[in-house]
């Protein structure tokens, strides 16, 4: 990331914490208005980090996406569900993923992506699921039960959706992009001088 993208705010209102988001492709840096340069600095770096590491999670790769998809599957459905490949789709804009149960091939939307990691677990799972049972019946739904976040991430996609309808919402707020990726750390210990 480029220096110019990121953008340091102090706060005489903030004592001790140092919190970052994203927005509009600008990185956002709140700290303590009492912080030295070399605090700013640890600071800003520490946030960096930690907003990477978040991005790492909710927008994984391919191979990352097959490794989530094995452990989802070994913790929630005993191992049962094993695709053959599971990878980004750039051209699903009306379904959050598909799966072809015949060959064991899942794809999930790109418009996940930037969503909370729970989200695209529940995702992940209900693809998973297709592949042990292909319709939408009473046994499919008992698969997902296993999933604690299924209705929390159900409610979530079904607001993205409605928002959308209203014209509250475009692709980026969608799951391309998130609007905001915000972070706290802990409490900073602002120095004596």
């Amino acid at each position: 990331m480029s220096p110019e993208s990121i953008e340091v705010r102090r706060s005489r209102r903030r004592r001790r914490t140092v919190s970052a988001y994203r927005e509009g492709g600008r990185t956002i840096v709140l700290i303590p208005a009492g912080f030295s340069a070399s605090e700013e600095k640890h600071w800003v770096d520490t946030m960096l980090r930690k907003l990477e590491a978040g991005d790492r999670r909710r927008r994984p790769s391919d191979d990352q996406l097959a490794e989530r998809a094995a452990e989802l599957s070994q913790r929630h459905l005993g191992g049962l569900a094993r695709p053959s490949s599971i990878v980004w789709s750039m051209n699903q804009n009306s379904r959050w993923g598909s799966c072809t149960p015949s060959d064991g091939s899942i794809r999930i939307s790109a418009r996940v992506k930037g969503m909370p990691s729970w989200v695209l677990d529940y995702v992940i799972m209900h693809e998973l699921a297709h592949l042990l049972q292909p319709s939408h019946g009473r046994d499919f739904w008992a698969l997902l039960e296993s999933y604690p976040r299924t209705e929390r991430a159900r409610g979530y996609l079904e607001g993205i959706v409605a928002a959308q309808a209203l014209g509250q919402l475009d692709g980026a707020a969608a799951g391309d992009e998130p609007l905001a990726d915000d972070v706290e750390g802990p409490p900073a210990q602002p120095s004596a001088s």
